[in-house]
């Protein structure tokens, strides 16, 4: 299943594609050091652009993972992704993840994405459930996911730590 493009202005959302991973290793790395609710920091992320191409290439086959790209012209702005299980118990549930540059932040595209991402997993015909883990001091995104009809489900205590202290982590979910 894939998104066409969507455009908000001068934003368009598209799925991923295994030419982007260069720009998305890039991307992240550039926003870990952008905030601290993601879990990795500046340069830290986990991936190479071989592996992230990988990735998608397997999400073109897949019904139940995708991964959106916020565009601004040829710019990354931002990255929305639904991963669920290979297990089959499991497949009905989508784990979300969404990360927005700080350039660009409180213009809601977060919010544009997250409907782009709650849209497809509507529609691809597995999802009935989307979860998500935010750091439980992150209240602009809980109140953004909670308008969005997520409920939280449960906490995680001392679930990272930032060097100098823990924080704890909210589980939140959307039912379909």
């Amino acid at each position: 299943m894939s998104v066409q493009a969507q455009s908000d202005g001068d934003f368009a959302i598209r799925n991923a594609h295994p030419e982007d991973a260069a720009h998305i290793v890039e991307f992240y790395n550039r926003v870990g050091g952008e905030t601290d609710y993601l879990s990795f920091g500046c340069d830290e992320y986990p991936q190479s652009a071989d592996e992230v191409a990988q990735s998608i290439s397997g999400m073109e086959e897949s019904v139940g993972n995708c991964m959106l790209l916020m565009m601004n012209n040829e710019e990354i702005v931002g990255i929305g992704t639904i991963d669920s299980s290979s297990k089959k118990r499991f497949h009905h549930v989508g784990t979300l993840g969404i990360v927005i540059c700080q350039s660009h932040a409180g213009k809601g595209l977060g919010r544009v994405l997250m409907n782009a991402l709650i849209d497809w997993s509507k529609e691809n015909g597995r999802i009935e459930k989307i979860t998500l883990v935010t750091r439980a001091d992150n209240e602009w995104a809980i109140a953004l996911y909670e308008k969005l009809g997520f409920e939280r489900e449960g906490v995680f205590r001392k679930d990272s730590y930032d060097g100098e202290r823990y924080f704890d982590s909210l589980s939140m979910a959307l039912f379909l």
